[in-house]
């Protein structure tokens, strides 16, 4: 009989990444909830030694499948993997982030092991002994509750959304080494290279802190002044799908309904009117000033704070101002 809670981690070049031990949080939560453990998965090449920390979060055992042909995510091989790993453990209720590579591999996994999926969830909870995912629909208008009927109850979680527990060092997890039992036929996609971004440049999804410009820039290379006020907050630079269809930044960096969704402790949006697709992607944000000379934007209806001038001559002011108290 299906019980427990099992998380899929996410790594990227070795390193655990932030929204693993958001879902490994929240998924101890869930399980002590239901007097069951949790366990945990990670997959990759060389990150044996990575498992047992995932402890600290709660996790009683990790399931390692360490395999070179699973040292670039690619969802055929990773998908049949955790495939064999789940239906051996038999988890009541599976979880990962909904990160890029968890939507990709998510909706695969899910269809292998021919059960629900709830997407891009902000609230988990279990009720009469089920999980219940909370998640916005309508460009975030709304909000629905699923419940899955099928085990394991699958569901993948916001970044930025749920709060990591405080790790305790004195706790480790018990490593269980499987083999990823991978045919050439798992191995159609093969990855020939990785472009990365810019060295030190935080992931949209996992900052704290995002400036983002729109069509208000005027050009890409009027973007430095918001990257001199992220770099200052410690944050990174996003754009909106106006800006980044006239060429003026890279995709990687658009957030909105057909970019990344972002939760950020803090949202500057900068000469961006506020279109709905880019509302929906970052109205989740706990706190979002607007900084646009038009007083009627849409965006100011979003934003928790706005000023109605040119970003050309507050921004610099808002960046010298934070460099004395940072």
């Amino acid at each position: 009989m299906a019980q427990g809670v099992m998380v899929v981690c996410e790594q990227r070049d070795g390193e655990i990444r932030k929204i693993s031990y958001e879902v490994l949080s929240e998924g101890k939560r869930l399980a002590d909830k239901l007097s069951a453990e949790m366990t945990a998965v990670l997959l990759g090449s060389g990150i044996v030694d990575k498992a047992a920390a995932l402890g600290a979060y709660g996790a009683s055992k990790v399931y390692v499948a360490d395999d070179p042909n699973l040292a670039v995510y690619t969802a055929e091989a990773y998908a049949k993997a955790i495939d064999g790993i789940v239906k051996q453990a038999d988890p009541a209720i599976l979880l990962m982030g909904a990160s890029v590579v968890g939507k990709d591999l998510s909706a695969r996994l899910a269809g292998k092991l021919s059960t629900g999926l709830a997407m891009d969830c902000t609230v988990l909870r279990i009720e009469d002994g089920r999980l219940v995912a909370t998640r916005p629909i309508y460009a975030g208008k709304a909000f629905a509750d699923v419940v899955i009927s099928s085990f394991p109850q699958m569901a993948t979680t916001r970044p930025n959304v749920m709060a990591v527990t405080p790790p305790d060092a004195s706790k480790s997890a018990e490593v269980v080494k499987v083999e990823a039992n991978l045919a050439a036929d798992d191995l159609r996609t093969k990855v020939l290279e990785v472009r990365k971004d810019a060295a030190g440049k935080i992931d949209l999804t996992e900052a704290d802190v995002i400036v983002s410009g729109g069509r208000g820039m005027k050009g890409p290379e009027n973007y430095k002044i918001l990257e001199d006020l992220a770099a200052v907050l410690k944050g990174t630079v996003g754009a909106s799908r106006s800006a980044v269809d006239a060429g003026w930044r890279s995709h990687s960096d658009q957030v909105g309904q057909t970019g990344k969704v972002v939760t950020p402790n803090l949202y500057i949006a900068c000469g961006i009117s506020g279109a709905i697709q880019h509302l929906a992607g970052m109205s989740g944000s706990k706190v979002i000033v607007a900084i646009n000379k038009d007083a009627d934007a849409p965006i100011f209806q979003k934003a928790d704070y706005g000023v109605v001038a040119d970003l050309f001559d507050v921004v610099p002011a808002m960046t010298e101002e934070a460099k004395k108290i940072m």
